[in-house]
């Protein structure tokens, strides 16, 4: 669809100066080969009494300007994590026609009380900014706590930190722990079409939730990790295969606790290399197993300072959530698979 304006403008173009077809049209944002057929009916018939008009009847719902409401409605709707699916975004559709009383709203949309699946194609193909996306969950309290003036708490409290000393890349560490389970999530296999499930073999049905524990700095170094496996009593060969240094705990439920960090912060200082005359910051979450009092204790004997995250926030601020974790979990179910 064009206007007519922009077209007489290209036609103007190439008819009354040098310019050529093909710039004219990208310019005035006309199909190339339409301008041509205008611009050879014009020399031939003259430019008296010639009228541009579409040559087919547009049966479009709704305006440009209508369609960048709804547009901007979905964004803002996504921004606050309360996204519409097609469903939710072709029934919006519907009672916006309505409300609008359009006259043009195809008779499938009264029958199903809702847009059809071919406007909704159309309408994200129109809107460049829109597009179907599968949503991480996110619980209310993550999501009311990820503001600006937490963000800014934060930050605040680490450059108070950093101003108390040089520190290097080095010196900064992310300590975080994170659930492994021994049955992989399959990844994508050829198959053949037309199957309505395709099967890949795991290890078992349910498999061992292991809990493991990384430290890494701003330099890119990682340390030695922490595995808690979900047993009474810890055993050596536990560890086959592990990195060399790695530390392996027992707890029935597989889970840190205060007791459990308290020798994982331990292992962790050791492979630091810092000192009160050479000290470092560690930014971790606010969970209770982190800030017991013996945690503290140790670090201020150490010389490692403590920045803790806002609660709720570490999925967008914590950088072995945010760029390590999930790359780890991607290679490790290739690995297992």
């Amino acid at each position: 669809q064009f206007e007519a304006i922009e077209m007489e403008r290209a036609v103007h173009d190439v008819v009354h100066s040098t310019k050529s077809v093909r710039s004219a049209a990208r310019e005035n944002n006309v199909d190339r080969t339409t301008l041509s057929r205008y611009v050879r009916d014009v020399r031939t018939k003259g430019i008296e009494g010639f009228q541009f008009k579409q040559s087919f009847v547009t049966k479009q719902v709704f305006t440009n300007d209508e369609e960048g409401l709804l547009a901007s409605y979905l964004i803002q709707c996504f921004k606050i994590f309360y996204g519409l699916t097609r469903k939710g975004c072709q029934n919006l559709a519907f009672r916006f026609a309505k409300a609008n009383n359009k006259t043009n709203i195809p008779p499938s949309w009264f029958t199903n009380n809702q847009a059809g699946k071919d406007w909704l194609s159309g309408f994200l193909s129109r809107q460049q900014d829109l597009s179907l996306r599968l949503p991480e969950a996110t619980s209310l309290a993550r999501s009311i706590s990820f503001n600006k003036h937490n963000v800014e708490l934060f930050f605040n409290n680490l450059e108070e930190v950093l101003k108390r000393s040089s520190y290097q890349p080095r010196q900064i560490w992310n300590l975080d722990e994170t659930g492994i389970t021994t049955v992989q999530k399959p990844s994508r296999v050829i198959s053949q079409k037309g199957l309505k499930q395709v099967g890949q073999i795991t290890s078992a049905e349910r498999g061992t939730f292991v809990t493991m524990c990384c430290c890494v700095n701003a330099a890119g170094q990682a340390l030695p990790p922490v595995y808690i496996f979900p047993r009474v009593h810890f055993k050596d060969h536990m560890l086959f295969g592990s990195p060399s240094g790695s530390l392996g705990l027992a707890a029935q439920s597989g889970w840190m606790n205060s007791e459990m960090f308290t020798q994982s912060f331990v292992h962790f200082i050791n492979h630091m290399g810092v000192f009160k005359s050479n000290p470092g910051i560690l930014v971790i979450d606010n969970h209770k197993s982190h800030l017991s009092l013996d945690i503290i204790k140790i670090a201020r004997d150490n010389g490692v300072r403590i920045v803790t995250f806002p609660p709720h926030c570490s999925h967008r601020l914590q950088p072995l959530d945010v760029s390590v974790y999930g790359p780890f979990k991607t290679y490790y179910n290739a690995a297992c698979s």
